[in-house]
């Protein structure tokens, strides 16, 4: 009962058990006396370290002399030699249910927000065989109704997000991916009735304990299931706590809600699986990574369908936007935010930049045509600055023709109107968070390409809300 006590469900004992005969870090072999007795691949083995506590074991493959290699997701600290070890005759379980709304668990989905245990009627593998028959196709829907206003201007405007798509918001480090995540949960929960699961991988501890006192603060805990692998846990537990977390949302979507599913952060999913490749002695590809990198990248995406809207945290190693990683990952998203480090230094947030990321669901037929022709004026407008940008920076704006100086000043003001203050960054910038509708967005943006503010200075439509 002590492990049942701890969140993690007590299985039924999957045959004799076997002996460890190994310990290398997290990967550790376990020996079973006849070739019947190994467990299949995925299952769990619980084991116990020299203080008596309780080591969940993952089999990852199957050698010669009936060992069963396994990773371990949680510390080996003290795990020795000869001790038995359970094969339990199921893969990892996880209690699924409404009592984990407001909860946090690791990935064996056991609470670590000091609550107390999670009591639920129901438990679920987070190991799925994927359906691989096709999915019925459906007429595609046109019009604005399948398009989730976030309430943050440069997303809505030219990063409309449709329900059941996938979007990527792509930066190196401290460009601001967290703090964007975090605002799109607060927006989206507060003003649209629906469920979000989080899934923390492999990031900071204090911004896991930062977004649960941020969440608690603005009142939207109770619409909000936390899954965290930090990073000072083993790469099983890292490269697993993605499936936890898409077990989750997938629990949420059977009860007929819409469900927003945010990963912080997916490269670390890939960074743990590298680890994991390496430990157990797999030749690595030309870059490094594992060699199962699109594989691995494919099953956690492909699992991510219906009603699931996801928002994935990608971070670019040294800026990398052609990182074999980053790549894989690219290749299954329906949009790409691109935070530049450059508009981040220019104190433009949240620094999207609307030249290097796109988006399949900016179309006339998904968001109307006033929207799309205006998003690809404030395109064309951006394009044509970058441009005037390095000509101004050797000769002075004064040296421009006048049709060029207009378009110049009116891009910077563009600029600056698409920053905005946020919630969860009221406490750093000292500005209260604004709430922009779509319409007010597209009237603002109207405004200034029509010239109507061109007597207006540019820092006043810098961090503010609507005009």
């Amino acid at each position: 009962m002590a492990e049942q006590a701890r969140g993690n469900p007590v299985e039924k004992p999957g045959g004799p058990p076997g002996k460890v005969v190994a310990v290398q870090g997290p990967v550790v072999d376990v020996y079973f006396d006849h070739i019947a007795h190994m467990p299949d691949l995925h299952e769990t083995i619980h084991t116990r370290a020299f203080d008596k506590r309780l080591v969940t074991l993952l089999v990852a493959e199957h050698l010669e002399g009936n060992i069963a290699r396994c990773v371990a997701l949680n510390s080996t600290l003290n795990l020795q030699r000869n001790t038995s070890a359970q094969p339990t005759g199921s893969s990892l379980r996880i209690p699924i249910g409404e009592e984990l709304f407001g909860r946090i668990i690791n990935v064996m989905g056991q609470p670590v927000d000091g609550k107390g245990p999670i009591e639920t009627a129901r438990t679920d593998v987070i190991h799925k065989e994927i359906n691989r028959t096709p999915m019925e196709i459906k007429p595609l829907k046109t019009g604005s109704g399948d398009v989730v206003e976030t309430g943050i201007k440069a997303v809505d405007l030219m990063f409309p997000v449709v329900r059941g798509c996938k979007t990527g918001v792509i930066g190196g480090a401290g460009c601001g991916k967290t703090v964007l995540i975090s605002e799109l949960i607060h927006n989206i929960v507060e003003e649209h009735d629906g469920a979000c699961v989080f899934c923390g991988i492999g990031e900071r501890i204090r911004e896991g304990n930062e977004l649960y006192y941020e969440f608690e603060q603005a009142g939207i805990l109770n619409k909000v299931m936390m899954a965290f692998g930090q990073m000072d846990e083993p790469p099983g537990a890292r490269f697993n706590i993605v499936k936890t977390g898409i077990t989750l949302a997938e629990y949420l979507q059977s009860t007929g809600r819409e469900v927003l599913l945010f990963m912080d952060n997916v490269f670390r999913f890939v960074q743990a699986g590298a680890e994991i490749s390496t430990l157990l002695g797999r030749t690595p590809s030309e870059t490094g990574y594992q060699p199962t990198l699109g594989s691995e990248v494919g099953d956690v995406h492909e699992r991510i369908r219906g009603s699931i809207s996801a928002f994935e945290a990608v971070y670019v190693p040294a800026d990398d936007i052609t990182d074999p990683a980053v790549v894989a990952i690219f290749s299954y998203l329906d949009a790409v935010m691109v935070l530049s480090r450059e508009r981040t230094q220019l104190g433009l947030y949240p620094a999207i930049d609307p030249l290097t990321s796109s988006c399949s669901n900016l179309n006339a037929a998904t968001v109307g045509q006033r929207h799309f022709l205006l998003s690809q004026e404030v395109q064309r407008i951006l394009t044509k600055y970058d441009d005037l940008r390095r000509i101004v920076a050797v000769i002075g704006i004064d040296e421009l023709s006048k049709a060029d100086r207009i378009l110049y000043e009116r891009a910077r003001k563009l600029q600056n109107f698409l920053t905005q203050p946020m919630f969860v960054a009221e406490s750093y910038v000292g500005k209260k968070g604004q709430y922009v509708r779509t319409g007010q967005t597209l009237d603002g943006v109207e405004k200034i390409i029509d010239g109507k503010m061109d007597q207006t200075p540019e820092e006043e439509l810098y961090m503010i809300g609507a005009i």
